[in-house]
């Protein structure tokens, strides 16, 4: 099962796309939504797509910030040939679970492209998918990439073979634009930028490290200190059980 299309906010392209895609965002309780959205707002509004959001089950689930929603399809369940797999930001403890590594190594091996966004970038690490691969997350977990084999590669979207990822928010709206590219052509990304007025201004320009100054991101990294060691710590014994450390 997946998200229906709905032909009232399904973009018509002026190119054909006679390809039917299988795309699987996942999701689990305490998941970051606005990471997800990126990749479910450009790949939902195209014809031909069969949208998953992908879980254990498809119970209700509770989502960060404030989101309830249901998975549409069961890790058992979920094709088995995948256009994308995409990971959006979760919880520390979700990096240590035995079912959701093994769907996402199992699944991740055949799917034709990789995503994640922010700290699914570790996710995907956790699930030894980026063994010698570059690829970033937000600047809070960066240097942990290197607790998976992964090289960390400063940038808003990095791009490793089939292997993409990036920060958090907006990050996933140039990334999954990115992915409509490699999979469809430049030519139907423009139109799809064009259709959404993707065209960020940032009110204040501190959106990085290097544009807000090291002082306001030295309280950032203070605030978020307690995640980022329980994540450090997770990944610590993510080394361990992979073999790299």
């Amino acid at each position: 099962m997946s998200v229906q299309d709905d032909a009232t906010f399904t973009l018509s392209m002026s190119l054909p796309m006679e390809r039917r895609l299988q795309v699987a965002l996942f999701v689990c309780p305490g998941f970051f939504l606005p990471d997800n959205i990126g990749l479910q707002t450009v790949f939902g509004t195209l014809p031909n797509v069969d949208l998953h959001l992908v879980w254990k089950n498809r119970d209700e689930i509770t989502g960060v910030p404030r989101f309830t929603t249901r998975a549409t399809t069961s890790f058992s369940d979920c094709p088995k040939a995948l256009d994308i797999l995409h990971v959006p930001a979760i919880p520390p403890h979700i990096m240590e679970d035995e079912e959701s590594l093994a769907f996402l190594a199992e699944a991740g091996g055949r799917a034709a492209w990789l995503s994640g966004v922010c700290a699914g970038s570790l996710m995907l690490g956790a699930a030894g998918l980026l063994k010698g691969y570059r690829a970033t997350t937000n600047f809070h977990l960066h240097d942990q990439l290197a607790h998976y084999g992964a090289i960390p590669t400063r940038g808003n979207v990095v791009e490793d073979r089939n292997r993409l990822t990036s920060g958090p928010v907006s990050g996933g709206f140039d990334l999954a634009l990115r992915l409509v590219g490699r999979l469809y052509g430049d030519a139907i990304a423009r139109e799809c930028e064009l259709e959404m007025e993707y065209a960020p201004e940032p009110p204040y320009g501190t959106g990085s490290p290097e544009l807000a100054g090291p002082e306001l991101t030295a309280r950032s990294m203070q605030r978020m200190a307690p995640l980022i060691e329980a994540t450090r710590q997770v990944g610590a014994r993510a080394s361990r059980r992979l073999g790299l450390a």
